[in-house]
């Protein structure tokens, strides 16, 4: 099976000098690994970090798998004056934004005031922490709730424990809307480079899984409730029956072309192209994101090499994203692949995860393969890849729903 590689191919010799927005950095926690080489390697070799539940007792529940990131220990990433104050979901961020800042070779100290900041994606806050607090409340009283629980359960606080960590004092905020969040957040950050920032920590994780968070998720009844681990979560299959719901997801540097070249970093991609549209009534508009994402890179589809679905894993809603991907690019046009089926759908850490495969992708010049569906339903029209594909690539589109209506879609550009 093929393994991730280090060294980065040399870009053809066509490709014209970068320009606007590159990734320095990734951090990645994710359920089939912690750190970025290590969730790489793991995904290239297919190996799913989809399991029964450990986090709590899910044995009374219907839905009992999910995608928990594995090792993570807390104190040892964390001091010990954070863990009283953060949730699960802000210590794997802050564990992804280190990595991503120590990935990129900044100094944070070394950067001008005001002149980073931090936006990322979120779509439940610190759940688990709210639901520990509340437990104290109705049992305890009113004295036994934290003073932390004021910031700890708000979908900002990653944004805010991160930017405070690192000294990132620069224009800084949040977006929710859950699976697109991540790419919206990555958009937010380039508005900022564009406006003069010198760097902006971006991205997205998440994590829901306690009492809480998974009455939650069974709430809209889009889970799966098959109990093999292997056959749960099938993207673009016949046999789809919903998604498996996971946590963590991947945090990036993102800088400008130019800042980058004059301090010799090395850049793992180019951030060129997005757009989000909104579904109007029995009206999918995730197709015309994808147009307006390339119209924004300055693309065709034709220039497109691999598409990162976002693979629901329900029949209608697979269906209606195979038909949008062949509106664009003809039946079986282009290559789709959906790592995801290894982790589970990590709301506003899912999009996100898949620009950083995106990213390694044009690196390495591989696809990473999607697991658990043998070949696509013959209602869905794509060239799904299922084992690692080795293939000349050059540009990469990431696709992202959220709940309610949100589509999302970017084009990253090798470099």
């Amino acid at each position: 099976m093929t393994t991730a590689t280090q060294a980065r191919p040399a870009a053809p010799a066509d490709t014209p000098a970068v320009t606007g927005s590159v990734v320095t950095g990734i951090g990645v926690a994710a359920p089939n690994g912690l750190g970025t080489e290590a969730w790489w390697a793991a995904t290239l070799r297919g190996e799913s970090g989809i399991r029964p539940v450990t986090r709590f007792d899910a044995s009374r529940y219907p839905v009992r798998l999910a995608g928990e990131v594995p090792g993570f220990v807390d104190a040892a990433h964390l001091p010990s004056r954070l863990l009283p104050q953060t949730d699960r979901v802000t210590r794997l961020s802050l564990t992804a934004a280190k990595e991503a800042l120590d990935d990129s070779g900044t100094d944070p100290d070394a950067l001008p005031d005001y002149g980073a900041g931090v936006v990322t994606a979120s779509s439940a806050g610190g759940f688990e922490f709210g639901q520990r607090e509340l437990q104290a409340l109705w049992s305890k009283g009113g004295s036994h709730v934290s003073a932390y629980q004021s910031f700890a359960w708000f979908y900002a606080v990653n944004t805010g424990q991160i930017s405070i960590r690192h000294g990132l004092r620069g224009s800084s905020g949040v977006v929710v809307a859950e699976q697109a969040g991540g790419l919206d957040a990555l958009a937010h950050a380039r508005r900022q480079i564009r406006k003069g920032a010198a760097l902006m920590v971006t991205g997205g994780v998440d994590s829901a899984l306690c009492p809480w968070g998974w009455a939650a998720h069974l709430a809209a009844d889009e889970l799966s409730r098959v109990t093999d681990p292997a056959r749960a979560y099938l993207p673009f299959d016949a046999a789809a029956s919903g998604h498996v719901v996971g946590e963590g997801g991947a945090l990036f540097v993102l800088e400008s072309a130019t800042a980058a070249r004059e301090r010799g970093a090395r850049a793992y991609g180019a951030f060129t192209g997005y757009a989000a549209t909104f579904d109007g009534p029995g009206a999918p508009r995730l197709a015309d994101a994808a147009r307006l994402a390339l119209a924004d890179a300055g693309l065709h589809p034709e220039d497109v090499d691999v598409v990162f679905a976002d693979a629901a894993g329900a029949r209608a809603a697979d269906r209606a994203e195979a038909e949008a991907i062949a509106a664009l690019f003809g039946p079986r046009g282009v290559p789709v692949t959906a790592p995801k089926s290894m982790t589970g759908r990590l709301l506003a850490g899912g999009a996100s995860l898949d620009v950083a495969a995106a990213l390694l992708s044009l690196r390495d010049q591989v696809i990473p393969p999607t697991t658990g569906t043998a070949a696509p339903a013959a209602d869905c029209p794509v060239d799904l890849v299922t084992a690692p594909r080795r293939t000349a690539l050059r540009h990469a589109l990431v696709l992202a729903r959220g709940r309610g209506g949100f589509n999302s879609a970017a084009v990253l550009g090798a470099v």
